[in-house]
């Protein structure tokens, strides 16, 4: 059941209805039951038994590691957890993976070496409550925080159903405490919420599902195109990549928001970003700093005596394995290996960088600042060739071939949605001069709720004729379903 789907439509006023004849401390039930429902309309049994096995996992671990008073015993509890709910994300993610690599390795020495491949399973969310799992024990044990003793809120907190496919992944400090609120009607935080739903929709319906057309075509079967084609689809898939993935975001935070409940705020104008550093500040914003808080500070602890250079392989290795959370293909890991090159680079460059700049008299200018927001865009759209791409020997093809030429750039443009390409371009003019009205009143994510009264009914309004003039009517999922 996706969030842009007339099944989702119907799903959530019959649970506001529901919650309404039910007392508020009952409320957990019916949103807790709601959750599973909803993991189960991905028609995935297996789904939900994962779930229920990492929360039980997790909640007995929680709770055993604070009466614990043996530190021998402690450690023993935490890594039995950790290693529980990893051997969850590995069995149904990334063993098909191994296997197949495997056999490709052994193959090389004799054919009956083979080992026996098991069928690829579906794995929607199972990253997410994973993570948002291990980062609960990993507070509990190195940081002293407290387990959340009613295994229902405990429950719910994993699978609370606007952030269970894809994010955000919260911490147990900011969601738990607003799980007993959940359910309680705010008409102030409800029409906020409705609000940022329908942009959400408006982002991924009109916008993203259109610059599909022409990037599903040229990146379905890149050995057609070459030269600006290219480039062009390369381009387009950075920004159908964000409005879909934010779009996803808004529309859950918005969700959130009708229900009582505050998710973590997710993007931040990625693409203004001023180095890679500062996009992974702004992208996909509760990942980033699960990634850094749990990954890159013990590493960077551990290596902190290689002064630079430790900063730079903890980097490294920490957005590698970002790369490898998001999927069981080697495209991914080149994706994060990039990733973490560029992080680490930086750290080693970024003195001579700084002389260079004074050198040009160009420090603090807004030269820099564009000159820094230009690069840093690029070598982004140089990582997502290998994220999409479906193969490396496609991803390989587009970097050999992106400056061939711009022969046939015409007619491939309007082969492929010229028309959608101008109508999701008018989209994104109204989406940029909204963000920058936000940013000019402060109020960013509140600016409608501060508006007048008129002005909110018009956005309303506004958003529900696009949708409906505009939306592609194609039911297509969101792409970070897949990770």
């Amino acid at each position: 059941m996706n969030f842009n789907s007339i099944e989702f439509l119907l799903f959530v006023p019959g649970l506001f209805l529901c919650l309404y004849f039910t007392a508020q401390r009952f409320r957990w039930v019916m949103l807790l039951g709601a959750s599973f429902y909803f993991y189960l309309t991905l028609k995935h049994l297996y789904l939900l038994v994962a779930l229920l096995v990492v929360s039980a996992v997790t909640y007995l671990c929680g709770i055993l590691l604070d009466r614990c008073q043996s530190g021998g015993w402690k450690r023993i509890l935490f890594w039995s957890g950790i290693i529980a709910n990893l051997s969850v994300l590995v069995g149904m993610k990334y063993l098909p993976f191994l296997e197949r690599n495997l056999n490709a390795l052994l193959g090389r020495f004799s054919t009956h070496l083979a080992v026996p491949e098991g069928r690829v399973l579906v794995s929607i969310g199972v990253s997410y409550f994973v993570f948002q799992a291990l980062s609960y024990l990993i507070d509990i044990h190195l940081y002293g925080e407290k387990p959340e003793r009613h295994a229902g809120y405990f429950a719910l907190y994993l699978a609370f159903f606007p952030k269970l496919l894809q994010g955000p992944i919260e911490r147990g400090r900011d969601l738990l405490p607003q799980l007993r609120e959940a359910g309680r009607f705010d008409h102030d935080e409800f029409q906020a919420g409705l609000l940022q739903f329908g942009w959400g929709m408006f982002k991924k319906a009109v916008v993203a599902d259109r610059l599909a057309i022409y990037v599903n075509a040229v990146y379905g079967d890149v050995h057609s195109y070459s030269g600006l084609s290219l480039l062009f689809a390369t381009y387009l898939y950075a920004f159908q990549l964000y409005y879909d993935f934010s779009g996803y975001t808004d529309m859950a935070l918005g969700i959130g928001r009708m229900f009582n409940v505050r998710l973590t705020q997710n993007f931040n104008a990625p693409y203004l970003a001023s180095s890679v550093a500062d996009f992974w500040r702004r992208w996909h914003i509760s990942f980033s700093r699960w990634i850094l808080d749990y990954l890159f500070a013990p590493l960077h602890m551990q290596l902190r005596y290689w002064k630079k250079w430790g900063t730079a392989i903890a980097l490294f290795v920490a957005f590698l394995s970002s790369g490898i959370w998001h999927g069981a293909s080697w495209g991914f890991v080149i994706w994060g290996a990039l990733h973490g090159l560029y992080l680490a680079c930086s750290v080693l460059y970024k003195p001579l960088q700084k002389k260079i700049y004074q050198r040009l008299g160009l420090e603090k200018s807004l030269a820099q600042k564009v000159w820094q927001i230009a690069v840093t865009f690029h070598l982004v759209c140089f990582a997502w060739i290998f994220f999409r791409a479906n193969s490396i020997a496609d991803a390989l093809y587009v970097v050999s071939h992106l400056f061939a030429g711009v022969s046939g750039f015409g007619k491939v443009l309007l082969a492929h949605g010229g028309t959608d390409l101008a109508i999701a371009a008018v989209s994104i003019l109204v989406i940029w001069l909204v963000a920058l009205v936000k940013e000019r009143t402060r109020l960013g994510a509140d600016f409608f709720q501060a508006a007048p009264l008129p002005l909110r009914w018009s956005a309303y309004f506004g958003l529900v004729a696009g949708i409906l003039l505009f939306n592609m009517d194609s039911n297509a999922g969101f792409i970070y379903f897949n990770f």
